[in-house]
């Protein structure tokens, strides 16, 4: 079977945050998405966003991700 081929796919969306990263954030996204999803396949990064401190520091990173997953 080629790749693709005769699967079907759902999207769900999430949002990862870290004091991190964006790599960071992301990652936390997905891992928290495979506790409750089998067969997670990709994502797409939809909005990236954060929060600034006081002292004008990035003190959080928001990663809103599309992630799909195969359907049985």
């Amino acid at each position: 079977m080629t790749y693709g081929q005769g699967r079907t796919y759902k999207k769900i969306e999430v949002i990862g945050v870290s004091d991190k990263g964006l790599e960071a954030a992301i990652q936390k996204a997905v891992l928290k998405a495979q506790e409750s999803l089998e067969k997670l396949s990709w994502f797409e990064v939809q909005e990236i966003r954060g929060h600034v401190g006081k002292d004008g520091l990035i003190s959080e990173y928001q990663v809103v991700l599309k992630i799909a997953f195969e359907l049985k």
